[in-house]
């Protein structure tokens, strides 16, 4: 199987596992399985913002939230301390279930490696490929989810959350960030988050 063939059916199969989530997300009159829609989304977004992006890094941003919603945050105790547990299982968890599929499909244990040091965020700030991702990450979050975060949270809370995210990411990736089409509630926060 040559590289692009490897890709296409690795995505095929990474789409297949999140088609599985039961939670379901409407987008532009249709509704997706959660999980799926969100990996698509990261897709779209590594493509318009990386478009020379690895083949390491197209695998990641594909798989980034793989069967996300089999570890539920609720089972861990709702406070820092469960969230970052979370988190960190999380990590673990998705670098996994992609080695499987990118084994299944024909990967060599390097790309699967690479993959997997990615998906555990390993060197943010450092590895230009790690803070690729997040960027693409903290794209998509204030894109899609900002809007619905701010509605089910305090004010403070979400400019805490926007401060944090603002951090995490490269010069590059905030311009990116000025340049989405934000309604005005989200405009109005990220402005609050980013002058303070």
């Amino acid at each position: 199987m040559s590289d692009p063939d490897k890709l296409s059916k690795a995505f095929q199969l990474f789409d297949k596992a999140n088609s599985e989530d039961p939670n379901k997300e409407e987008h532009l009159g249709k509704t997706y399985p959660r999980e799926l829609l969100y990996a698509i989304r990261m897709t779209e977004k590594l493509n318009s913002f990386a478009p020379n992006a690895s083949e390491v890094l197209q695998l990641t941003a594909r798989c980034q939230h793989i069967r996300r919603w089999e570890i539920p945050r609720e089972s861990y105790t709702m406070d820092r301390i469960g969230y970052l547990k979370w988190r960190q299982e999380l990590k673990k968890f998705h670098a996994q279930k992609a080695s499987e599929i990118l084994q299944e499909v024909g990967y060599g244990r390097d790309i699967i490696d690479k993959v997997s040091f990615l998906l555990e965020k390993k060197q943010l700030k450092k590895n230009e490929d790690t803070q690729t991702l997040e960027d693409v990450i903290c794209l998509v979050f204030l894109e899609f989810y900002l809007e619905p975060f701010s509605e089910k949270h305090s004010k403070e809370k979400s400019i805490e959350i926007l401060q944090k995210t603002w951090r995490k990411m490269s010069e590059r990736g905030q311009e990116a960030a000025l340049r989405l089409p934000f309604s005005k509630k989200a405009y109005e926060l990220v402005s609050k988050a980013i002058e303070k």
